[in-house]
């Protein structure tokens, strides 16, 4: 069951705190992802130089890192910002953009897990499952997989790696190994419109920038993008409409009233 009493207090966090997140992101994703921030009412950084990683990750609330447009510079910072996470007790999620697509994107994805200890995973279902060791046959960004297929995996891969584990899709999935939720809000069309996953994951490291527990944060993430979702789609003339309406309304998300809208599969 989800806590709204929690939920709504971290919707009113993110408000109060503006926690500043920094974002190692894709080209595609970075003016939505920072816009979906703002309009929740946390303050984007997008840095990719590897010779400010740890400054710009200590100033910073949380990390996020994305690997949908790799390089191996942009490697290089990813590896160094996720170090300094650790080193500085940052939050970082990392969104696997693509994980079985090629051998350099599945590789550089389980380095970071292995080697840097993420406090949350949020992908899709054929990513999830790809960074648990299962076979599956990857559309590059796209999941060829439900996200009921991967609850499985997902617990697996969260006692596993100790992150959080977070699926989305038509209905999301939180895990921590052992609790595990499902939100069914949104909208079809949010598949439709680019980089809404890669918004996803900015907001999850917001929300863990005011939230010590890493399943609350991931899951209230997906309730309040779910719920955006629902209310952008009400009258939508299409996806372009969709997108300028899901900013809309984060800007006057009323998290009381977004309660009382949540949807459990």
């Amino acid at each position: 069951m989800i806590d709204k009493t929690r939920f709504i207090q971290d919707c009113e966090a993110l408000r109060a705190q503006s926690p500043l997140v920094h974002n190692i992101t894709n080209y595609v994703a970075m003016n939505i992802a920072a816009n979906v921030l703002l309009a929740a009412g946390a303050s984007p950084l997008m840095s990719f130089c590897p010779e400010e990683m740890d400054e710009i990750v200590k100033i910073s609330s949380a990390l996020v890192i994305n690997i949908g447009c790799l390089d191996m510079q942009e490697i290089a910072g990813m590896r160094l910002a996720a170090a300094a996470a650790l080193k500085y007790g940052k939050p970082w999620v990392l969104d696997p953009v693509g994980a079985g697509a090629s051998t350099l994107r599945t590789e550089t994805a389980l380095e970071l897990v292995r080697e840097y200890h993420p406090t949350i995973i949020r992908g899709n279902a054929s990513e999830i499952m790809c960074l648990a060791g299962l076979a599956i046959k990857s559309r590059g960004v796209d999941s060829s997989a439900s996200t009921s297929d991967a609850v499985e995996a997902a617990k697996a891969l969260a006692k596993e790696t100790g992150a959080v584990v977070s699926v989305s899709g038509a209905v999301d999935y939180v895990t921590d190994g052992e609790r595990l939720e499902s939100v069914a809000n949104g909208s079809p069309l949010m598949g439709r419109v680019t980089a809404m996953g890669c918004s996803a994951s900015a907001l999850t490291g917001a929300f863990a920038a005011v939230d010590s527990d890493a399943f609350s944060a991931a899951l209230n993430t997906m309730v309040m993008m779910g719920v955006a979702g629902d209310i952008a789609a009400e009258g939508t003339a299409g996806t372009g409409t969709f997108q300028l309406r899901f900013l809309d309304a984060l800007t006057t998300f009323d998290a009381a009233a977004a309660s009382e809208r949540i949807r459990q599969a």
